[in-house]
């Protein structure tokens, strides 16, 4: 059975950081192409980053230059290194892998709230 399971979200101040993990089972993530979604109340679920088998990154622009996606294949995790944190950014963070249009897995997704 595949499990995604997201951590590290939390309260954090403007300006803040967070390193949002999400750690794999019943895959091998260096298999799978890797992102981190977010969902603001009211918003669709918008793409913040990805990373390739090979891989490349890439980024949504109002994320460029803050985060930072990466995958630790010996624990099988991915992460997500946010700074300068803004308001904007509050929103559940979802973890996704795709191999496939069949074989895509999410996560429960974890709470980011960026607030004084």
């Amino acid at each position: 059975q595949v499990q995604l399971v997201e951590s590290g979200g939390g309260l954090v101040q403007p300006g803040g950081s967070l390193r949002l993990s999400c750690a794999a089972s019943g895959i091998s993530l260096r298999f799978y192409v890797a992102g981190w979604y977010r969902q603001a109340p009211g918003e669709e679920r918008e793409l913040v980053a990805t990373l390739t088998m090979g891989g490349s990154t890439d980024y949504a622009d109002s994320v460029k230059g803050r985060f930072t996606i990466s995958r630790d294949s010996s624990r099988n995790t991915m992460y997500l290194q946010m700074t300068n944190l803004k308001p904007e950014d509050t929103a559940v963070y979802y973890c996704k892998v795709q191999k496939s249009s069949a074989l895509t897995y999410w996560g429960r997704g974890t709470q980011v709230t960026v607030a004084s």
